[in-house]
């Protein structure tokens, strides 16, 4: 299970998988290489793009991207799902739970 890091240490990376689970200083080395944003910068970039509040983040390889997958709440306690390209900042979709 991909470790949830709270938004109070926005420099530092969340942990990393490749859905087989790698380890957390990949995301060091990918950020410290200029392949991903640091977590600091993507939170910048969505800032006020998201339908709530963060409360917690994961990273994760997918087909050989990196993710940031931002869980929500907003103001009526509504779960929601944000995934953000790594390397773009992009947000690809946003869901309820």
């Amino acid at each position: 299970m991909p470790l949830l890091v709270g938004v109070l240490l926005p420099s530092v990376p969340a942990a990393a998988s490749d859905h087989d689970r790698g380890a957390p200083d990949a995301v060091r080395h990918a950020v410290e290489a200029g392949e991903i944003k640091s977590l600091a910068d993507i939170l910048a970039s969505v800032r006020g793009k998201l339908p709530g509040e963060v409360a917690g983040v994961e990273i994760e390889r997918e087909r050989g991207r990196w993710i940031y997958e931002f869980r929500l709440v907003d103001d009526k306690g509504r779960l929601y799902e944000a995934y953000v390209d790594a390397r773009s900042g992009e947000i690809e979709r946003i869901k309820e739970k």
